[in-house]
């Protein structure tokens, strides 16, 4: 049985198509981008989302999910990169994610698995990953928001749009 799995599948896949959605809107220096000293790019978001995805679903159920290469830090560099490297950076990361869902079943959900040496459900390694996942994907659609401008397309229902949208929703699910 696979029913919450393919729920928890569902929802990263809505993240993910959130995040592609926002990057497509976006020139490759836009996605380079910080806005002030203090905040990241949407570049360096995406390292780090790839880095964490990578790092905790690479033998999600063998081995500790903060892995020996993983390079944490070097995720928060300032980088410039171009928009197909930037994209592939994101796939690798959600690959490894959809490869290792794929694997699971609703048995697993109570099995054990570490990450950072400290135990957790399968159950309760999804449900952090998955709010860590749209916090960063929150921030992508923010920045891009604020850098295309006018220029934006909304992802979801647009101010003023509720009435039509709910009398044909279209985006419940993904």
């Amino acid at each position: 049985m696979r029913d919450i799995i393919e729920a928890i599948e569902g929802e990263y896949r809505r993240y993910r198509g959130l995040g592609e959605a926002t990057m497509e809107q976006l020139t490759g220096g836009q996605l380079c981008t910080r806005v002030s000293a203090e905040s990241l790019s949407i570049a360096t978001i995406v390292w780090h989302i790839s880095g964490n995805l990578e790092s905790r679903f690479t033998g999600f159920l063998t081995t500790d999910g903060e892995k020996p290469w993983r390079e944490r830090e070097d995720e928060f560099a300032v980088r410039t990169v171009t928009k197909a490297e930037l994209l592939g950076r994101w796939a690798r990361g959600w690959d490894v994610l959809t490869e290792t869902l794929a694997s699971l079943s609703d048995a697993h959900l109570q099995d054990t698995v570490t990450i950072r040496g400290v135990e957790l459900s399968v159950a309760e390694a999804l449900e952090r990953s998955l709010g860590h996942t749209a916090y960063h994907v929150g921030q992508i659609t923010f920045l891009g928001k604020m850098l295309a401008g006018e220029g934006w397309r909304y992802l979801s229902i647009a101010p003023g749009d509720t009435t039509a949208y709910n009398a044909a929703p279209t985006k419940e699910k993904a």
